[in-house]
């Protein structure tokens, strides 16, 4: 049975290694970065940032797999994979997190228990946490 909720994500938009942009991006679809973003990425897709990419602001998609730099917040929805070679200097919210040995983390993690498919929210830092018995 099919799901009628979820988005058609046959098309990547790819950000090549050489180019830099400044500015905000919203989108439905996959992106892959081996170049430089300066600002905030939105998508209900997928994000890749390559060993070559490097982004300066707040990521929010429904999975991701970074190789290269975030400086800034990491809101994924589902899974977020860092590779060995990704440095992370931020806040992580997610639901599932995978780490490879090598790779580089500076900030804050929030792992929720439930699925999100326009990305995790960061919470505020002063809310008590509650855990089950």
């Amino acid at each position: 049975m099919a799901k009628y909720n979820e988005t058609d994500n046959t098309t990547i938009n790819l950000i090549s290694n050489g180019t830099d942009i400044t500015g905000d991006i919203k989108s439905n679809g996959d992106i892959r970065i081996d170049g430089t973003l300066r600002g905030n990425l939105n998508t209900k897709g997928k994000v890749v940032i390559g060993i070559t990419g490097k982004v300066s602001g707040e990521v929010i998609c429904k999975n991701s797999e970074v190789s290269g730099i975030v400086e800034g917040k990491i809101s994924v929805g589902q899974l977020l994979n860092l590779k060995a070679s990704s440095k992370i200097l931020g806040d992580i919210a997610t639901s599932k997190l995978s780490v490879e040995p090598g790779a580089i983390f500076s900030g804050n993690c929030k792992m929720t228990d439930s699925d999100n498919n326009g990305g995790a929210t960061i919470t505020k830092e002063n809310e008590p946490e509650k855990f089950p018995k």
